[in-house]
Formats: C-alpha cells, sequence, structure tokens
C-alpha cells in the first residue's frame, strides 16, 4: 500500500482520529479528518478518497444519512465505526450502503486489517487491470450482465449501482446457478473469517440486491431465491 491511497475519518471524537493516524501513518496511508457529517461530504466534493470510515453516532447528521447523501453520486468504500449494541444504527448503515462496520471498541490493527481488506477489493484499475492475455469473466442471464473483474453490472445495457460487496455476492451466486448457499458460507467467502458481524448482514445486502436489479419490465431471467432454513440461491428462469 502507499499513500496513492486517501482515507477519509469522519468521527466526533478527537481521540479516535488521533489513534487511527498513528496506524494509518506507519501503513503510509494518507488520510484527513473530518468531525461531523456535514465537514464530510464538503471534503468528498472537493478531494479525492479510496475509502472513507464514518462513526454513526456524530451530532447533527448521523453516519447513515451521511452514507445514504454519498451513495447518490459515489461509490466510495465505507466502512462505518459503531458503539457496541446499536445492532439497529448497524443494519441501517448497511441498508445505506456501508460496505462494512466496526464496533467500538475496536482495536486499530482491526481498522487497518478491514481497511487493507476493502482496498483489495475496491482498489484503483492500475492495481486490477488484466493483463492482454487474461479473459475478461462475463456472466449473462438473459439482460443481466455481470463482469466480476470490472465490478461492473449492466440491465439491458444499462449499468446498476452496485456497492463492491453487493457485486461480490452477485457474482457468488451467479457463477453457482441452483447451489444453495447457507448465510456462513457467504459470510466466510465474501467478509472473510475475521468478520465480526452476523448473519444479517447477508440478509440485508440480499435484501438490497433484489431490490436493485429487479426488473420485470427486461424480461428477467433470473431470480435470487430464498431457501426457507438453508440460505439463498441464484436461479435461472426459463
Amino acid at each position: 500500500m502507499s499513500k496513492l491511497y486517501q482515507i477519509l475519518i469522519c468521527d466526533d471524537d478527537p481521540i479516535v482520529h488521533q489513534s487511527l493516524s498513528l496506524y494509518l501513518d506507519n501503513e503510509d496511508f494518507g488520510h484527513e479528518s473530518a468531525y461531523n457529517g456535514e465537514q464530510a461530504l464538503e471534503m468528498l466534493k472537493k478531494s479525492h478518497f479510496d475509502l472513507m470510515l464514518l462513526d454513526q453516532m456524530m451530532p447533527g447528521m448521523s453516519g447513515s444519512q451521511v452514507c445514504k447523501t454519498v451513495r447518490k453520486e459515489s461509490q466510495i468504500p465505507i466502512i462505518m465505526l459503531t458503539a457496541r449494541g446499536e445492532e439497529i444504527d448497524r443494519i441501517l448503515g448497511l441498508e445505506m450502503g456501508a460496505d462494512d462496520y466496526i464496533v467500538k471498541p475496536f482495536s486499530p490493527r482491526e481498522v487497518i486489517s478491514r481497511i487493507k481488506a476493502v482496498l483489495r477489493r475496491t482498489a484503483p484499475q492500475a492495481e486490477n487491470a488484466l493483463t492482454p492475455q487474461q479473459e475478461l469473466t462475463t456472466l449473462n442471464f438473459g439482460s443481466l450482465e455481470i463482469q466480476p473483474e470490472r465490478y461492473s453490472v449492466r440491465i439491458g445495457g444499462t449499468p446498476v449501482t452496485l456497492t463492491p460487496r453487493e457485486v461480490d455476492v452477485l457474482t457468488l451466486l451467479a457463477s453457482n446457478p441452483g447451489r444453495v448457499f447457507d448465510r456462513d458460507q457467504i459470510l466466510s467467502r465474501i467478509w472473510g473469517y475475521d468478520f465480526f458481524g452476523d448473519t444479517r448482514t447477508v440478509d440485508t445486502h440480499i435484501k438490497r440486491l433484489r431490490q436493485k436489479i429487479d426488473c420485470e419490465e427486461m424480461g428477467k431471467k433470473w431470480d435470487i431465491v430464498t431457501v426457507y432454513g438453508k440460505g439463498y440461491k441464484f436461479e435461472v428462469l426459463e
């Protein structure tokens, strides 16, 4: 990692900024600080950031409100910072488009590990670029087209705005039509074995995927099916 990666820390607690800044410096990450949601939104308009650490509970705009506003124009990866016990706020953050969340109090090392994991999936094209010898994978199901390496999803040729996590979940299911994945399998494959969340994270992402790619008017030939008591599968329709 290099200082080509710029991290925006948005938290109203100066101690959080101080502790995270030390670890980000040690990893050679660039970083800037915002102490409320309004300031973070202004900074995002003026500067480029590769990832945002976003506190859920702040005076003024909440983290979920900031996340929802950002998602109208940007797919910057967002990791929510939430206080222990604020389960409903974590779920809301994910529904608004956050890619991950970390519960306070947290270890700065854990935060760095999560940042690296997210950046590996959403790295700039130069890092994830295909060589001329590599073949670009394309999954086609009627009007649905998925290009996993480019994190590109289109329906009828029109791009669909999905977060990297949503693309990962969709790719996993669509690459294995008819196979049922339980929630723990999806968590371990997409979030990794060190993810500290729970299986409702999967349910939240499935819900958002269905809302975004459910286009009956395009002659839909696929569906994400709930297999009750088991998990989810991608089903190709006749």
